[in-house]
């Protein structure tokens, strides 16, 4: 017990020292912690600290981030990706507002309720806002302790993670939870990194079974290799005198709720004739008389995901009559389009190729 004190004091002591200086450490407002935890889960803290400060301005408070409705929420998160995580948001905002009278939770049970907050999340809340005990356990920690105590348990399995936990919650400074939480987080992301790591300006180097082994790069391990699906989308720019046409994704599949254009997603990337083709064409233009013209907008561009990977192509099809079948869709002025929440894929094709 004494060498675990010994490593969360020296912990503390390189994070006083070397720590980032960033306005969600300089607050004990439970809400603004929980926004900046939920925009870094997948975010890095140079991108997500813009997002952060405009999310902060136009949503102080809870009360307000409940009010807004879903498709302002979701354009505000644009470009941060894993859109679930601004939809929880919003849904967990409005738990906060009904449940808890509109006072973000003070118990760690509460916290964890919302929607959208785990384990490891309502561990940072507890602890940065309340200073309660709770340990938390992100990729940082996991690679920390892994190294420091030569753990090659693989940390993506059940016994991994169980372990893990425990051997943090070992670890944790109990009397200063917060500050040995933040401090074991900072040393991950800027000392105990996961390439190059600067072992040898480490103050825990002595103590680093994986350094006195020679294991820094094989550790923490991971068994399960994340698998990737390659997918084709054809999007129709429809264009009637100066207006186009919006499709929601309502679907349980990537970007749910945001807006794209009419999409044929197909086993490739089709030519025009093809396009002519497709159903799901025939429908769009049924019933149109004069003249439909199409032609191929964008080059293909490839939109990497954590799971997938998205091939994508832009054709204009210019008509000079509405089809029955396009009432279904959101009609707007093609200078609105900016006003829609929309993929970052959808945001690079209409930067550039429609303006």
């Amino acid at each position: 017990m004494d060498e675990l004190n010994s490593i969360s004091a020296t912990l503390i002591q390189w994070y006083e020292k070397h720590k980032r200086e960033l306005p969600w450490r300089d607050t004990k407002d439970a809400y603004k912690i929980w926004i900046s935890e939920i925009i870094l889960q997948q975010t890095r803290v140079n991108q997500g600290l813009d997002y952060y400060y405009r999310f902060i301005e136009r949503f102080p408070e809870v009360q307000s981030l409940a009010a807004a409705t879903e498709d302002e929420v979701l354009k505000y998160w644009q470009g941060l990706g894993y859109y679930s995580r601004a939809r929880n948001l919003h849904k967990a905002a409005q738990q906060v507002v009904s449940r808890f009278g509109g006072k973000f939770p003070d118990q760690y049970a509460d916290v964890l309720s919302l929607s959208g907050v785990g384990d490891y999340t309502a561990a940072a809340i507890c602890s940065f806002a309340y200073n309660l005990p709770f340990a938390v356990v992100d990729g940082n920690v996991f690679r920390v302790l892994s190294r420091l105590f030569g753990v090659d348990t693989p940390i993506d399995s059940g016994r991994g993670k169980k372990d893990f936990k425990l051997l943090a919650e070992e670890l944790l400074d109990k009397k200063h939870p917060g500050q040995h939480n933040q401090a074991i987080m900072e040393f991950g992301a800027l000392q105990c990194t996961p390439v190059s790591p600067t072992c040898d300006t480490c103050p825990l180097s002595v103590q680093c079974i994986a350094l006195a082994s020679g294991n820094v790069s094989t550790l923490p391990v991971k068994t399960q290799k994340v698998k990737t699906k390659a997918r084709y989308f054809n999007y129709l720019f429809i264009k009637h005198n100066n207006k186009t046409y919006l499709q929601k994704r309502t679907g349980n599949d990537v970007w749910k709720n945001l807006y794209e254009f009419p999409l044929i997603e197909a086993d490739s990337l089709l030519e025009e004739s093809e396009i002519f083709q497709h159903s799901y064409f025939s429908n769009i233009t049924a019933g149109i008389n004069a003249e439909i013209s199409i032609s191929l907008l964008s080059a293909p561009l490839k939109h990497v995901l954590t799971h997938q990977q998205i091939y994508a192509q832009c054709f204009i099809v210019e008509i000079n009559e509405e089809s029955k079948f396009l009432e279904q869709f959101e009609k707007t002025e093609i200078e609105h389009i900016g006003d829609y929440a929309v993929s970052r894929l959808m945001e690079i094709l209409i930067q550039n190729h429609i303006g």
